[in-house]
């Protein structure tokens, strides 16, 4: 209505002085219709990284770090996916974050700001490189055209792999350019905070971060011919330089009208009442698979009172809770929420410095580089335990984290925790470590998976048990098989692009909507 009012009033009044003010009244300069590069930005990197934040809704129960409290569940830790599940992943990936990217990206080349033009680039990079790693082929050449076309098809991961390495180079291109080149500052705190609130523009931090993230996924390939880890080390020499490079988000108090900004994995949230910290995870820190030795983050990701559990087997209604607290009292503050990691307001990494290190201390051993291996592999036990060593607290539940000193750092990197030489590293010294130091993060999965699920590497990871596992897991003639290598499609595309997601069960060699069998099957990435 308001559009042929407009017509109307433009014929009747067309002669008439002042007209253009007079219709103005139109016009809501509180919603409008376009924006600059500034204004968008925020939105692309807050919900961007959140992509991953919702993924990791699911993934550490595949992973480990949690399962269910309640035995048979039927849940995550015994491989049952549904579409729902896998919603968000896909809805954060093209519409809260990604459908922000061509305007922005659009607007800052018609304006000749090219460090907007950079950082989108780098950040599209990062969220179909998330996408793609935990669902397989996704959209993105049919991809962000709106209601042109609601049902995109799906590009392969093959493709979308080289696809991200452009977009990281080509944003890389971009953020080099002089900053005489750039028509408006890349972060701004005035008037109001916008732009890159990721790293207030600090393009040299963007760089390194394209590089970083091209790093992670060239090591994913491990078990292609094409690997070439010589090439992984060339570009961990051009990423990260210390923790103050971390991709993570910081949560803040909710004020109106903002609300959901507290930490997803924190009490408010309340996302994890009923999962606990699993076994696997417990006997890493507490001396049971070093044995004598107790990892100083043991009190700091997972509470000393946390005996853990492993998937399906559940947790009694007498441990694995929040120190302090027990049941009925407060029966959803498991032991999960004295975790580090679960403090309301902390923060969601990304991609870290210490994760870097430990790409490159793997690349180095399969390069058959040891001694380079081990330094990096020292860096970032060191990286990660200095980071989650600064003490701190916790509201509610009331949890006070101990620090970690250097000392306590030099004992750890001396005991048989780590190797002492180079000729002692192995593989599975550069992952159990990893692991660690990947807490909760969706990207561990691709760890897990690249490496078969491997239980030399992996020693302390336990197939589930009981009536609720994934019978085609348990119906797997190959062990390698028997776990999740997908997420399933998101509910929103199998009602809404219903062909296109068939294509993928077929694709996947298996029938339309058998959701059991497709998250067994394993990606590109993960075949040889």
């Amino acid at each position: 209505m308001k559009k042929y009012l407009l017509l109307s009033l433009a014929g009747a009044l067309g002669l008439l002085p002042g007209c253009q003010s007079f219709l103005d009244v139109n016009n809501n300069p509180n919603n409008p219709s376009t924006t600059t590069p500034n204004f968008l930005l925020p939105n692309i990197i807050s919900n961007g990284i959140q992509t991953q934040m919702f993924t990791a809704l699911r993934t550490p129960y595949i992973t480990q770090y949690v399962v269910s409290r309640t035995a048979n569940s039927g849940g995550n830790d015994q491989y049952i996916l549904t579409n729902a599940q896998s919603t968000n992943t896909f809805n954060y990936s093209y519409f809260q974050s990604g459908g922000n990217i061509p305007p922005m990206i659009a607007a800052a080349k018609a304006e000749g700001s090219p460090y907007y033009v950079g950082a989108g680039e780098i950040m599209q990079a990062i969220i179909l490189a998330h996408a793609t790693d935990m669902l397989g082929d996704v959209p993105y050449t049919e991809a962000y055209q709106g209601g042109t076309n609601y049902t995109p098809k799906y590009d392969p991961q093959q493709q979308l792999y080289a696809t991200i390495n452009q977009l990281c180079l080509d944003g890389i291109a971009q953020l080099q350019q002089p900053s005489s080149a750039e028509f408006r500052p890349l972060y701004s705190s005035s008037p109001s905070e916008s732009g890159d609130i990721l790293y207030k523009g600090d393009t040299g931090k963007w760089i390194r971060l394209a590089y970083a993230l091209m790093a992670r996924q060239a090591q994913h390939l491990t078990k292609k011919s094409s690997y070439d880890p010589a090439a992984v080390l060339a570009l961990c020499d051009k990423a990260f330089t210390s923790s103050a490079d971390d991709a993570q988000i910081n949560f803040q108090v909710a004020v109106a009208p903002l609300a959901n900004t507290t930490n997803i994995f924190g009490v408010t949230r309340s996302n994890f009442g009923t999962a606990v910290l699993s076994s696997n995870v417990v006997k890493y820190l507490n001396g049971t698979t070093f044995a004598g030795v107790t990892d100083p983050r043991w009190g700091i990701l997972v509470p000393t009172t946390s005996v853990g559990a492993d998937p399906g087997v559940g947790a009694s209604t007498t441990v694995n809770y929040a120190p302090g607290y027990f049941p009925p009292a407060n029966p959803s503050y498991t032991d999960f929420y004295a975790s580090w990691y679960a403090r309301d307001l902390g923060y969601f990494e990304v991609l870290t410095y210490h994760e870097l290190k430990f790409i490159e201390a793997e690349a180095a051993f399969r390069a058959g580089n040891t001694s380079r291996a081990l330094t990096a592999l020292r860096t970032a036990i060191t990286a990660h335990m200095t980071k989650v060593g600064q003490g701190g607290t916790n509201a509610l539940p009331a949890v006070t984290f101990p620090t970690i000193s250097s000392s306590q750092i030099n004992a750890y990197l001396a005991s048989a925790a780590v190797p002492q030489t180079a000729g002692a590293v192995t593989l599975r010294s550069i992952m159990e470590q990893k692991y660690l130091g990947m807490f909760l993060n969706p990207d561990s999965w691709s760890d897990l998976r690249r490496l078969d699920f491997d239980p030399s590497i992996y020693v302390n990871f336990a197939f589930p048990v009981g009536s609720g596992v994934n019978p085609s897991s348990l119906a797997a003639t190959d062990t390698k098989l028997r776990y999740p290598r997908r997420l399933a499609p998101g509910a929103t595309e199998v009602l809404y692009n219903p062909a296109n997601v068939a294509k993928l069960y077929s694709d996947a060699g298996v029938a339309n909507g058998v959701i059991n069998d497709y998250v067994l099957k394993p990606l590109w990435f993960d075949m040889p």
